[in-house]
């Protein structure tokens, strides 16, 4: 099954570099965005299955963001960046249910490896749903 993230920055040169990492290394389909209204209006059409959002971004920061995704679906990874890392920002977000906090700048290897965790966990996640309706047939 094709993974898809949603990405969401308000550097466009974050989300080029993100898109060309990805595209490169995974076959993965990317949709991106420097407006995280939008990335919250693509969000709630749905169709997701990972969204990475920076943690400092205009109009609605990371977290806001994070909030209102697992509002939406609490099952999706949200995997927050920032340049701005701190102990309590890391704790917070992950305390508000992200599944990860990277810090910027990051090595490629290190969001891939990352992208590769959180679609393992959905793969779980979703196989789990499904022997868990064939137990309740059964």
């Amino acid at each position: 099954m094709p993974v898809k993230l949603l990405i969401v920055d308000d550097e466009p040169d974050m989300l080029k570099l993100l898109g060309m990492i990805i595209r490169e290394k995974t076959s993965h389909e990317i949709v991106t965005t420097n407006n995280p209204l939008e990335a919250l209006e693509l969000a709630r059409r749905g169709g997701f299955n990972i969204v990475i959002a920076d943690l400092k971004m205009p109009g609605l920061d990371g977290v806001e963001l994070l909030e209102a995704i697992k509002k939406m679906d609490e099952d999706i990874p949200v995997i927050i960046i920032t340049a701005y890392g701190t102990v309590e920002s890391a704790a917070e977000t992950m305390h508000k249910g992200a599944f990860d906090f990277i810090t910027k700048p990051f090595r490629k290897e290190q969001i891939l490896y990352t992208i590769d965790r959180a679609c393992r966990w959905v793969a779980l996640r979703n196989e789990n749903k499904m022997l868990k309706e064939q137990l309740k047939k059964g």
